[in-house]
């Protein structure tokens, strides 16, 4: 097992934790609530209870309550209820207004003897029907019936399971990206890497082939050997200075995108197959400026450019095309390949992704790293269609220098 499915297999691990203890937390709080709400109901059976006990009492007579003893203890039943919203009808369902009903309306809690419309009480008063069950109290001479609902506790309670989902589902967003980004990070790091050593394995036998070139000019070699591999040697340098820059911040200079375009094509044509058809479509005797690294982007272009080649599989029409409007320039690159499933558009920039059966998958990686992040432009497919081709598009800013100041 390497690194990275050791990272994956923590990764999950820590998820499957954080969904377990989010259901532990939801189970426990769904218990508490059920609790609460039994010893609610249980709070107002005994309320109600006293309520009747009290009613059927008189408060004349030997073994009856006297007056006082009878508000006092009326006092404290009705302190006994201050958070459970009570509504207390005779049996015709009329109103009784001299109970204390903890009515929470609109944020305010009401008794029923102050002002409240007819309009609200009703409503208030189904609301708590669909609640709870009513508590009959069966009086001496009448049938009263207690409506009660739950306590602003218990209805603030019931959304705490849903806040404690919330929180931890952002937790587990908040851990899928960090192992995301952490992935990502790793990966440009090991491209850099690569990149950087590879330039550094080219740098040594391409100061032995200076030297060797040196040596051929004094044998006398046939000039024409020495101008070719002249023209290699630079194309070395080149790929060197490339590989060099990837994972630093390179240099952008103002520089003629069509000129630099231009020159790719060239340098592409003379050095692809024959049955490749070339064309190109630039503005002519125009000068278009951009901030632009002219290597990293003749970098991208070679790799568009072999990238559709190998779609065609080295047969088909290959156009380049480049166009403008008022603050950015559009570079098409347009092949009669294979194609590619709409579902591929944005994977295919993933490092790593190829659909051939060689390859290390980098090109168009690299390709989207060079546009997008040190040119700050944008890189996509435009459009595709399998069996018929696909034509990418790079999009670069317009330099105007006169704005600088």
């Amino acid at each position: 097992m390497n690194f990275s499915d050791e990272r994956n297999l923590a990764s999950y691990f820590i998820i499957f934790a954080v969904l377990v203890i989010t259901g532990l937390v939801l189970w426990n709080t769904s218990l508490f609530l059920q609790r609460l709400k039994k010893d609610e109901n249980i709070k107002m059976q005994v309320w109600a209870q006293s309520f009747k006990a009290l009613s059927s009492s008189g408060i004349d007579g030997s073994d009856n309550l006297s007056l006082d003893d009878y508000l006092e203890l009326s006092n404290l039943i009705n302190r006994t209820n201050n958070t459970i919203p009570t509504i207390i009808t005779n049996a015709e369902g009329n109103l009784i207004k001299d109970s204390n009903g903890n009515i929470d309306i609109q944020g305010t809690t009401l008794n029923l003897s102050e002002d409240i419309s007819e309009t609200e009480l009703i409503e208030y008063l189904e609301n708590m029907k669909s609640e709870n069950e009513p508590i009959v109290l069966d009086l001496k001479d009448t049938v009263q019936y207690v409506y009660y609902g739950n306590s602003s506790i218990l209805n603030k309670l019931r959304y705490y399971p849903i806040a404690i989902a919330l929180i931890i589902f952002l937790l587990i967003g908040v851990i899928y990206f960090f192992f995301t980004t952490s992935k990502a990070s790793e990966q440009n790091k090991l491209w850099a890497g690569m990149a950087k050593e590879t330039a550094h394995q080219i740098g040594t036998p391409l100061s032995s082939l200076v030297g060797w070139n040196e040596i051929l000019k004094v044998e006398q070699v046939n000039p024409e050997y020495i101008v070719e591999i002249e023209k290699d040697i630079s194309r070395l340098k080149v790929i060197t200075e490339r590989f060099s820059k990837i994972g630093s911040i390179p240099n952008l200079e103002e520089a003629d995108i069509v000129k630099e375009t231009s020159e790719a094509y060239i340098y592409l044509q003379s050095r692809s197959s024959k049955l490749i058809n070339f064309s190109i479509n630039i503005p002519d005797d125009e000068s278009i400026p951009v901030l632009l690294n002219s290597q990293l982007y003749s970098w991208t272009i070679e790799n568009l450019v072999k990238n559709a080649i190998d779609a065609m599989r080295g047969k088909g029409d290959l156009n380049i095309d480049l166009s403008q409007d008022s603050k950015r320039v559009y570079i098409r690159i347009t092949d009669t390949g294979k194609g590619i499933p709409k579902s591929k558009f944005t994977k295919i920039f993933e490092p790593g992704y190829t659909s051939k059966t060689r390859g290390w998958g980098l090109g168009l990686s690299l390709a989207k790293r060079i546009i997008e992040e040190y040119h700050s432009g944008k890189i996509r497919v435009l459009r595709s269609e399998i069996g018929k081709g696909t034509t990418f598009q790079i999009t670069l800013s317009k330099y105007d220098a006169s704005s600088i100041t």
